[in-house]
């Protein structure tokens, strides 16, 4: 048995890929667009980690998702969780949980997925404005 990939459900495809690629740095590997089905599937995975992709299905005809309550959250483990937590807010991106403890942080998608941010080793030491920065939403 191999794991293959994570599938989310997107409602603005440009929306769900500035976040995923251009915020949080995922790439994208490959495409596939149904005319026929009206979907098109996008692969992405974490640079140098082809194995645990997340799979972006954005279905033409727009719908409603809600989100489950079984479904928690993606995790990424990253070499700085404060620049990581600094592109992501130069994107636009609300930080739900900073990083005060110097390992863990989250975020949402546009379409309110929670991704959760993980200090790679040893926690970093407690630095501003991350210390003193409250909670915001939900994640």
């Amino acid at each position: 048995m191999k794991y293959l990939h994570t599938m989310v459900r997107v409602t603005e495809l440009d929306a769900s890929l500035r976040f995923y690629c251009d915020a949080l740095g995922l790439r994208e590997l490959r495409r596939y667009d149904s005319a026929q089905g009206r979907y098109t599937l996008v692969f992405l995975a974490a640079p140098g980690d082809d194995a645990a992709q997340v799979e972006l299905t954005w279905n033409w005809d727009p719908e409603q998702y809600g989100i489950g309550r079984a479904f928690g959250h993606l995790a990424y483990e990253v070499d700085d969780v404060y620049a990581a937590c600094r592109r992501l807010m130069e994107h636009g991106v609300t930080i739900n949980r900073p990083p005060r403890d110097g390992r863990m942080a989250f975020v949402r998608s546009p379409d309110h997925i929670s991704i959760e941010l993980l200090q790679k080793g040893q926690a970093l030491a407690p630095a501003e404005p991350w210390s003193s920065m409250p909670n915001t939403g939900a994640w």
